[in-house]
């Protein structure tokens, strides 16, 4: 075999391993997103989900209980209807209980 066609057939096959695992990580991620939704100030502190909004970098990173701009997935169609003591749960981050 010729060094030529020894190096694309290891490219070729790092593409198609790379395609796959790319495959197989966007097939759950588009089952989570029809089932569930983002649900705003339903997180306890340091309990949200990914990109909690100005003050915080992500996951498990709020400071206060149902803190208004972090969210975490939730059921779809149950967000609304989670109460908390500040009120039920957002689609849309809150304007209410933010850290200071």
């Amino acid at each position: 075999m010729s060094k030529t066609l020894i190096t694309n057939s290891i490219a070729a096959a790092g593409a198609i391993a790379t395609a796959l695992a790319f495959a197989a990580i966007a097939t759950p991620s588009q089952a989570e997103d029809a089932s569930m939704e983002k649900c705003y100030g339903v997180a306890l502190a340091g309990k949200n989900d990914c990109a909690a909004g100005p003050g915080t970098t992500c996951a498990g990173t709020s400071t206060l209980d149902y803190q208004g701009n972090a969210w975490s997935l939730v059921p779809a169609g149950t967000c609304a209807s989670i109460e908390t003591p500040h009120g039920n749960g957002s689609l849309e981050a809150k304007d209410s209980q933010l850290p200071s």
